[in-house]
């Protein structure tokens, strides 16, 4: 049967690789050896035939080729039946992992067959295959186990769902891996490596291990490898960790239920005697165990119902363990450790205390550095950010105080009043001797442009805007922030907020006078620097009305907003953020002086810019944000082989900075809270343009007892009132006029038929808007009417029948009294039809009325007697009982005379009664 099988797989063999029947030299001696390891009669001619194949199929990709469809089977066979011979089970073993690791191909055989790769997809469908290799791990042979655990490494990475499929539905498949790792050190490594690769998608996987105690186990190695300054074994410990954490809530819980947050924790610690030793491979172990800390403090996936339960639970656990104090000697302290571990850090600092008010007073209360030298965190943090020339380390500490401040009304007021009134007098130099407070430093990086360098303010508006962000009182107290000139000057000091804008137009000028920087895509060395700046300004200006005034209390202001929208010399992201100040302008305008009122701002969008290409930048804005911001996509768990090559630990030191590809600060500024806030502001904005054209600037209505004349006017003073109000409603429809005007040159200068009926459908909507409204008011006035005639006809109703009903009773009683009139009328008529027959007879019979009387009076008497004798009758019957009950009332010691007091009385009443009717009745007779 195996010969027939091997000719089959032969002849496929050919079939697919060669495509006729010539073979060369190498495939033959390939068959050869084959041929000899499955019909060999000595032992040591079969182990030779393996052992030399194995060098065979290792050296050359053809061999690889050659052994595919005929070798597998053969070597499965072996394995199956040749378990007592322990060399040659370790040299199929061998042999097979030798056939499915790819050779370096040379070059120009980019477009060849992969014969590894093929052999491994042939190996992996065999039915019994996997299920066999997990059997040979509970051989006693070193090389077995150690050669099987290798082999499933190398098909794991060529078919890892075949695998991970196969594995789970053999019973007990993964804890006879897990046992693995309690074997030698060798042996353990590659069931590590194993498992890293098969935890890495699988749920059912993760479970499996996590159930069998890996977690012990993982830390367990950790320790005895020595921690942070341990090798490669380490990095596969945390790797493996990850991956079982990794969106899983129910792990993440079990880890802090079981073994706790300490063993990671100490990790983290760096010793006093090798703080300034960080290796190649020491940076990878902190970087995938601050990614480990990381997952944890994000709590799980999007969308978990349990997730911000999960985070908040894992946060106070991290912060019980003092982890804060050891991410700030790696992210603040540690200048001297890796950039990449300090953004690491920064960053779990960050998700460490994001919407936990117990960790971030924490974080605000902490100092750091030496005894003599501390100073506040947020403070050396803040010094970060202003002096660091890695654009990837300013990213990871304004995140830090993006997350400090998010919904953290009491952090951002304690942070805004330390900036209080500055000398700004410094030359443009910032002056820190390490003795400033948090708003000192502040404001003299907002205000410092040495030599024309706005880099640093620009960073510390970033900072600024999280200050700000959702927090009116915070807003108004940095209102109130004046700077000293240091020339006395005319007027008086110079507010924060027109300083900025002065700095934004600077910005913007060098901007222009460098030709080497991009003005096409808003994106540069420093093109960072005018979108922070206006990103500020629209954080500020948001929901401030005093703020709004303030930044229009000189008219230059709005004049170079406008210029800064319609310039084609800045980027996209330059016009699409002065358009949202222009829209707040308008949205948070309370004014009501002339020319600096909403009614003028958005006048002057529509003559100096028009309101086609205003909204144009909108919609501008919005594609940029889609093209040079698409949504991150998570990390992946980062790959290596046995070897760890070089290439793979650069990656892993870029780990996480590499994300954002055009600008990585502004990536960070404009981050989605913003964006979500850009969408909102347009929509309100136009909505805003609407209303203003659809209503008179003048929202005084004059009511119609106004116009009349009053009392004691005289009718000079009451015309020339008359005459005003004329005026200025024409003055009025003037604005109108003029509006509609601009609108209609809108709509001649958008180009298309789509664009032409959609300027139309906005030049016309104030009009509509009017109509609809007088229409609305006419229909109120229709339907007020209509409900007054239904409460009238509703009460002629009921009136009509209540009449209805008393006509009805009426004729009922008139009917009533004509049948009683007509019944009178028949006796009064047989009356005199008697009377008249009486007149004419003579002899009338009368009866004797007395005798009648008296035989009635006799019936009546003996019919009375009959019911008093039976009355007697009950009367004794009832007083035979009477005795009785008196009896035995007293037997049972009561007063009987006591209880029959007042009976007689009562019981008399009805007999007088009686008497009273008899006697009437008697005198009736």
């Amino acid at each position: 049967m195996d010969s027939q099988r091997r000719r089959i797989s032969s002849g496929l063999g050919g079939l697919l690789f060669w495509g006729d029947n010539s073979t060369s030299s190498e495939d033959s001696h390939v068959e050869q050896l084959l041929d000899r390891v499955n019909n060999g009669v000595l032992a040591e001619d079969r182990r030779s035939a393996v052992t030399e194949l194995q060098q065979v199929v290792a050296e050359s990709s053809s061999a690889q080729l050659a052994f595919g469809a005929m070798g597998l089977p053969v070597l499965l066979s072996v394995l199956k039946e040749e378990r007592d011979d322990t060399e040659i089970i370790r040299g199929a073993l061998e042999t097979l992992v030798s056939a499915i690791t790819p050779i370096e191909a040379v070059m120009g055989q980019k477009n060849e067959l992969r014969p590894a790769s093929m052999n491994a997809d042939l190996l992996s469908r065999e039915s019994e295959s996997i299920s066999l290799l997990l059997s040979l791990l509970s051989e006693d042979d070193f090389y077995v186990r150690y050669y099987t655990l290798q082999l499933l490494t190398a098909l794991l990475t060529h078919s890892p769902n075949r695998l991970q499929e196969a594995i789970l539905s053999i019973p007990h498949g993964i804890i006879r891996l897990m046992d693995m790792l309690m074997d030698r050190e060798v042996i353990r490594n590659e069931a590590l490596l194993l498992l890293t690769y098969l935890t890495r998608e699988a749920e059912e996987i993760q479970k499996i291990v996590v159930f069998e105690g890996a977690f012990e186990k993982i830390f367990s190695i950790i320790k005895e490898e020595g921690g942070s300054d341990g090798g490669v074994v380490v990095q596969d410990c945390i790797d493996l960790l990850n991956n079982l954490i990794r969106n899983n809530a129910s792990n993440q819980m079990l880890l802090k239920e079981t073994i706790g947050f300490e063993p990671l924790i100490s990790i983290l610690k760096l010793h006093r005697g090798s703080a300034y030793n960080f290796t190649q491979q020491k940076t990878i172990n902190l970087l995938h165990a601050l990614e480990t800390v990381d997952l944890l403090l994000i709590g799980g996936p999007e969308g978990e119902p349990t997730k911000d339960a999960n985070r908040l639970s894992n946060q106070t656990s991290f912060a019980q363990k003092k982890i804060l104090d050891h991410l700030l000697m790696l992210g603040v302290e540690s200048q001297w450790a890796p950039v990449s571990v300090r953004c690491r850090a920064l960053t779990c600092i960050g998700n460490l205390v994001i919407r936990n008010p117990q960790n971030r007073d924490a974080l605000a209360s902490k100092l750091v550095g030496e005894e003599h030298h501390s100073e506040p965190a947020l403070n050396a943090i803040l010094r970060i950010i202003l002096r660091t020339s890695v654009s990837q380390e300013f990213v990871a500490a304004n995140y830090v105080f993006k997350c400090f401040c998010e919904k953290n009304t009491d952090g951002q007021a304690i942070l805004a009043s330390t900036m209080t009134e500055t000398n700004s007098g410094t030359n443009g130099n910032l002056q820190d001797d390490g003795s400033l407070s948090f708003g000192s430093m502040l404001l003299q990086a907002l205000v410092t442009t040495k030599g024309g360098n706005l880099e640093l303010c620009s960073r510390a508006c970033s900072v600024l805007s999280h200050i700000l962000r959702d927090n009116v009182h915070c807003k108004e107290r940095v209102l109130q922030v004046k700077l000293d000139e240091p020339v006395p000057s005319l007027g008086s000091p110079e507010p924060l907020l027109h300083r900025l804008v002065k700095y934004l137009a600077f910005a913007v000028s060098l901007n222009g006078r460098d030709k080497n920087q991009s003005s096409t895509n808003g994106l540069g060395d420093s093109s960072y620097i005018q979108p922070i700046i206006l990103q500020l300004f629209v954080t500020w200006l948001a929901d401030c009305s005093n703020a709004v005034s303030c930044f229009l209390d000189s008219p230059t202001h709005l004049t170079y907003l406008l210029e800064l929208v319609s310039s084609h010399h800045v980027g996209v992201f330059v016009r699409g953020l002065a358009s949202l100040v222009l829209a707040e302008c308008a949205l948070n305008n309370s004014s009501s002086d002339s020319g600096r009122d909403a009614f003028a701002v958005v006048d002057a969008i529509s003559q100096k810019i028009g309101l086609t290409s205003y909204f144009a930048h909108f919609d501008e804005l919005q594609k940029a944000f889609d093209s040079h911001f698409p949504t991150l996509v998570p990390n992946k768990p980062p790959i290596r082989s046995s070897s760890a090559s070089m290439l793979d630990i650069e990656e892993v030191e870029n780990d996480g900075l590499d994300q954002m590809q055009d600008n990585p600060i502004l990536v960070a500024v404009l981050d989605p809270l913003f964006i979500n806030f850009a969408k909102k502001l347009e929509s309100e904005i136009r909505e805003k343009v609407v209303d203003i054209y659809s209503n008179t600037k003048n929202k005084a209505v004059a009511v119609p007892s106004d116009l009349e004349q009053r009392d004691g006017e005289i009718d000079r003073d009451y015309i020339k009132r008359l005459k005003s109000f004329v005026e200025k409603q024409c003055q009025d429809m003037q604005d109108l006029l003029a509006r509609n005007a601009t609108l209609a040159e809108e709509l001649l200068r958008t180009s298309g038929s789509e664009a032409l009926e959609a300027a139309a459908m906005k030049s016309s909507s104030g009009r509509d808007k009017v109509h609809s409204e007088a229409l609305r008011r006419e229909l109120q006035e229709a339907t007020r009417q209509l409900e007054i005639l239904k409460a009238q006809k509703v009460k002629i109703e009921e009136e009509a029948s209540y009449y209805q009903n008393a006509a009805g009773k009426l004729e009922s009683d008139l009917k009533s009294l004509s049948d009683a009139y007509n019944s009178l009328e028949q006796d009064n008529f047989r009356l005199e039809s008697e009377a008249t027959s009486l007149r004419k007879g003579g002899n009338v019979f009368h009866p004797d009325v007395e005798t009648i009387r008296a035989e009635a009076r006799d019936e009546a008497q003996k019919e009375a007697e009959a019911e008093l004798n039976d009355l007697l009758v009950c009367l004794g019957q009832e007083q035979s009982k009477v005795e009785k009950l008196s009896t035995r009332l007293v037997e049972l010691g009561e007063d009987v005379d006591r209880l029959l007091e007042g009976i007689g009385d009562e019981a008399g009443l009805p007999d007088d009664d009686d008497d009273d009717e008899e006697e009437s009745g008697s005198t009736v007779n």
